[in-house]
């Protein structure tokens, strides 16, 4: 299987990375061109960019001064380390074995506004550009435009070179909108996560992130190669509603 998962806004840079294995993205020339775009922007127009406060845009408008190349162990991070989100807590990278994570960088993959489509040991440096920006480029007016048909045909290159029979979808809509599933080479699975409030099932931002990242794991630590394998999914009390779903979208539900 190959994973989609959506990268983090909060990211960790202070912590030392505990592993020395590495990768570069395979994007870096449009990363690059993304960034001196960005650096034409004041603080001012990022915050509105963005929709972040002042604190926030001085922030990035330092972060993307400083972006260079090459990538380096001193100026720049492991993706899946880097990302510390409510998907990567479920995750737990740090925890992972060495042979956890070269599982991992064959399977996981995850979809950056900047990056175009990570995979695990790849190199990043400190960044916020969230997918759904309208931000006007070469190629259109947002990420979407500016990204097209590339992260689709790159990851079906990456589904022909790991044999993969299937493409399971963890990431959020914002960021899987960057790929046209139509042109797939494998089947595609989309699990829910629901938790029981107020008298009914439903979806809770909060709790589904963290769950996607907890399925990611579990995938990973059980090297899991078919869907079905799924069913068995079982951390943090979820566990598999087979009457509530489909094949394709199979839903998994905590009380």
């Amino acid at each position: 299987m190959i994973v989609l998962l959506s990268p983090s806004k909060t990211l960790d840079f202070r912590t030392p990375s505990n592993i020395i294995e590495n990768s570069q993205p395979r994007w870096l020339d449009d990363s690059a061109h993304l960034v001196n775009s960005l650096r034409s922007f004041s603080p001012a127009e990022l915050a509105s960019l963005m929709g972040i406060s002042d604190k926030l845009a001085m922030q990035n408008y330092a972060r993307y001064s400083e972006w260079s190349l090459p990538f380096t162990p001193e100026n720049a991070k492991q993706a899946v380390l880097a990302f510390s989100g409510d998907v990567y807590e479920g995750l737990e990278a740090n925890t992972l074995g060495v042979d956890d994570l070269s599982f991992a960088q064959g399977c996981l993959r995850i979809l950056s506004g900047l990056y175009g489509l990570l995979r695990p040991l790849d190199y990043i440096q400190a960044y916020r550009l969230e997918m759904g920006s309208r931000l006007a480029n070469r190629r259109g007016r947002d990420l979407y435009a500016y990204w097209g048909n590339e992260l689709t045909n790159g990851l079906n290159k990456d589904i022909k070179q790991q044999k993969a029979s299937y493409v399971v979808n963890l990431a959020s809509e914002e960021y899987f909108k960057v790929l046209q599933p139509a042109e797939f080479v494998v089947p595609l699975i989309q699990p829910v996560f629901e938790d029981w409030k107020n008298g009914r099932y439903k979806i809770i931002s909060f709790y589904a992130k963290r769950a996607r990242g907890l399925m990611a794991r579990y995938i990973v630590r059980n090297r899991l190669q078919h869907p079905a394998d799924l069913q068995a999914f079982d951390l943090d009390g979820y566990c598999w509603a087979q009457a509530a779903g489909t094949t394709e979208r199979p839903v998994f539900r905590r009380n």
